[in-house]
């Protein structure tokens, strides 16, 4: 029996990069799969995928920012798959958004799965959430040579929020982590390094930022999204029982200085 055999879960940002990776993949394990994205034809890609490959999927369009959308895709997965056992809040955006958009997405977005998951899951016999942080929400970041002058230092609002987003996420996820926990319901969160999606393609398009970004990484080399699906399959599964308010870091030894 595979490790997510029986199980439902609803993914947010589905239709790309890490999120249609775990689709995959939890698919590939038993899992039915709500794929979701506020791009519904992304996120009809992604079903069209694992039926290809004889899994069990559905799509959903909503935009996680707001909270009486988050409820109706929770509501909506749990009757047309049968039930919900599995969420995984990774709908996210780079740092070209702006404080406001960056926040409402990646931290707001983030609130509003848990705030309506875990009670969810809690009164419905239990389950896990996911949230996806990042390296973002455990360091600073950088994405180029600290420069000297100060002229230079990259003040863009987009970049800030993402770091402040990142790091909420950790806070929510230890918080619901320690008032669910004894309800059935574990939370956990990812913290990827970089990792070769269309989110980070603008800094590998030059040579000199993605040799600069490969170089932070001491195994020498970007990640991949199977491998951020891969833990968030195991985080989801019974195998991480026991596994509850940890903040995993997958990022080819970024955060290990």
């Amino acid at each position: 029996m595979s490790s997510l055999t029986g199980k439902v879960a609803l993914i947010t940002g589905a239709g790309s990069g890490i999120g249609r990776a775990s689709a995959l993949d939890m698919a590939e394990k038993g899992a039915a799969v709500m794929c979701a994205d506020i791009n519904s034809q992304a996120a009809e890609g992604t079903v069209g995928l694992i039926q290809e490959a004889g899994g069990r999927a559905d799509a959903y369009a909503f935009d996680v920012s707001k909270g009486s959308e988050v409820q109706q895709a929770i509501d909506t997965t749990a009757s047309r798959m049968g039930g919900l056992d599995i969420i995984f809040n990774n709908a996210g955006v780079g740092g070209g958004y702006g404080w406001n958009d960056t926040i409402a997405i990646n931290l707001t977005g983030v609130y509003h799965g848990l705030l309506m998951g875990a009670p969810f899951l809690a009164e419905n016999g239990g389950g896990a959430i996911i949230n996806t942080a990042s390296i973002a929400g455990l360091v600073g970041l950088i994405t180029g040579p600290v420069p000297a002058d100060l002229g230079e230092v990259d003040l863009e609002e987009g970049a800030g929020a993402y770091i402040a987003a990142k790091h909420g996420v950790v806070g929510l996820t230890k918080h619901f982590a320690l008032n669910f926990g004894c309800h059935g319901v574990r939370v956990n969160a990812i913290a990827p390094g970089y990792i070769e999606t269309p989110m980070t393609a603008e800094f590998r398009e030059d040579d000199e930022t993605k040799a600069f970004l490969t170089g932070l990484h001491p195994m020498g080399r970007l990640g991949q999204a199977k491998e951020i699906a891969a833990v968030a399959s195991f985080l989801a599964s019974e195998e991480a029982s026991f596994v509850n308010g940890v903040v995993l870091p997958v990022d080819g030894g970024y955060t290990a200085r």
